[in-house]
């Protein structure tokens, strides 16, 4: 049998597709990007006919540059953005609204309402969540009531909800299988974690019925398989996993205590907890990394919902650079003795702070301040958030810190930020030579269970190391920092 595995990674700003050989090696590779909607303030939609349409371009162009057949790929694992949430029709398939992604604030105000009436601890205690209008939960009860007929319909059984992992295999399989995986359940507000089902008392709460609802399958299973006519050839679909989740499979952060963090639009840090569900206090997410064979394996988060996308701002909205990758090159050249400081709250803070309220902010502009200024505060910014969740994980994780980091995500890419990053943290970074890690990840996933990839064992050993990051700043210019940035981030939490 063919070795070969199309990974679909279907993220925030694009769709892409790769495929690998048997070596976890890329063999093909294509990508499509899509608009962003920004239809208020705090709102972020995508058009689910975008990421459709991306996705079977991605696919297709993989496969073909790849030099295989469609007959020639074992299986398909996905990849997707989490919380972002898809209502359709049964029998149309067409979305009823646009996809309300991850990122939006809409429904802040339900959430404060919720969290207001001493809920928040109950519905911890069964998702390891948070109030936030980051889950899913609230956006699908904010379609309901605000389509028109919606509800009545979904009381009908006539409508389907889905992360996007469940839309694309409703489409990718003609509408057969209405499914999901433990990984993605997970982030709803409507999964118990702990029993490994959805919860009648969270349906209640959030008002979304369940026949809306997709099964929930381990995240490496029997997905269905694809309609000939996509690509050419029926594909059989092996692996589930929401991008986070599945970067940490990529990783190989199979081992309690192992720690990623990745660097994509947002940044998302995840440590193995193995088989215990370690509840947070320090406003951490506990969540599943993967399940298997119907054992779950949970896992400490902290979610910054802006990384990446503080960089596409210094491009597509200040227009200080032309590509991505010049945001370095300012950054290292900058006046190091400017006290420039950059809290990129342009959707609200995540964790540990948990603010959607909060709107970004720059403090220590002076007269003196230029780009380069404004362009290292923008990358420092994402090296202080990642302090503050690796800060907090040590304090819920009874190992503590960990002493290294491996990361992933297009900004790793960047030599100055990684090493930024190490300096801040004042912990080594690592630097895999795969740096399709969320990719990999979903692929292991399809493999392992198609029967054509290792276990988790012979997986890891394949990890091979590109760049170790070691940290060098002295101890009391990186105490100096992070305080300074706590000052700007409590000076965002209190302006309004």
């Amino acid at each position: 049998m063919s070795s070969y595995i199309l990974a679909i990674d279907q993220g925030t700003t694009s769709s892409r597709a790769v495929v690998f050989d048997a070596s976890c090696g890329v063999i093909g590779l294509g990508q499509q990007e899509f608009a962003q909607s920004f239809p208020k303030s705090g709102w972020v939609e995508h058009d689910p006919e975008d990421l459709w349409r991306t996705v079977v371009e991605a696919c297709r162009y993989a496969i073909a540059t790849s030099g295989l057949s469609a007959s020639d790929i074992a299986a398909i694992g996905i990849t997707n953005q989490r919380e972002t949430t898809i209502v359709w029709d049964r029998q149309s398939g067409v979305p009823i609204h646009a996809a309300i992604v991850w990122q939006d604030r809409r429904t802040a105000e339900r959430c404060r309402a919720l969290n207001d009436d001493g809920l928040e601890p109950m519905v911890s205690e069964k998702t390891g969540l948070l109030l936030d209008p980051y889950f899913s939960a609230t956006k699908i009860a904010w379609i309901l009531d605000n389509v028109e007929g919606a509800r009545a319909r979904a009381k009908e059984g006539r409508l389907a909800f889905g992360t996007v992992d469940t839309f694309l295999l409703w489409r990718l399989t003609g509408g057969r299988v209405h499914a999901t995986d433990a990984t993605n359940a997970s982030r709803t507000l409507l999964y118990d974690i702990r029993k490994g089902s959805w919860d009648d008392d969270l349906l209640r709460l959030f008002d979304v019925p369940r026949s809306l609802l997709p099964e929930v399958r381990d995240s490496a299973a029997d997905f269905g398989e694809t309609d000939p006519d996509l690509f050419g050839a029926p594909i059989a679909i092996r692996g589930v996993a929401g991008d986070q989740q599945a970067a940490t499979v990529g990783q190989a952060c199979f081992e309690p205590g192992m720690i990623k963090s990745t660097y994509g639009t947002g940044c998302f840090a995840m440590v193995n907890t193995g088989d215990r569900f370690v509840a947070s206090q320090n406003r951490l997410l506990t969540t599943i990394a993967y399940q298997i064979d119907g054992r779950p394996t949970y896992a400490l988060e902290g979610s910054i919902f802006i990384a990446g996308a503080v960089v596409q701002w210094l491009r597509d909205g200040l227009g200080i650079i032309d590509r991505s990758e010049q945001s370095g090159t300012l950054a290292a050249a900058a006046d190091q003795d400017q006290g420039v400081f950059f809290v990129p709250a342009f959707t609200g803070l995540g964790a540990p702070w948990w603010d959607p309220d909060a709107r970004g902010a720059i403090f220590g502009i002076t007269r003196g301040t230029t780009a380069r200024e404004i362009a290292r505060a923008a990358l420092e910014s994402v090296c202080y958030q990642t302090v503050d969740l690796i800060d907090a994980i040590a304090k819920d994780w009874p190992s503590g810190a960990p002493r290294s980091l491996r990361v992933d995500g297009g900004m790793v890419a960047s030599d100055w930020t990684m090493q930024r990053l190490a300096d801040l943290l004042d912990v080594t970074v690592e630097r895999p030579v795969v740096m399709e890690t969320t990719a990999l990840g979903a692929a292991w996933l399809a493999g392992y269970r198609a029967g054509v990839w290792p276990g988790q064992r012979e997986f890891s050993e394949r990890w091979r190391l590109d760049t170790r990051f070691e940290p060098s700043m002295e101890m009391t210019e990186r105490l100096d920092r992070v305080n300074r940035w706590r000052e700007a981030v409590g000076r965002t939490l209190t302006a309004r």
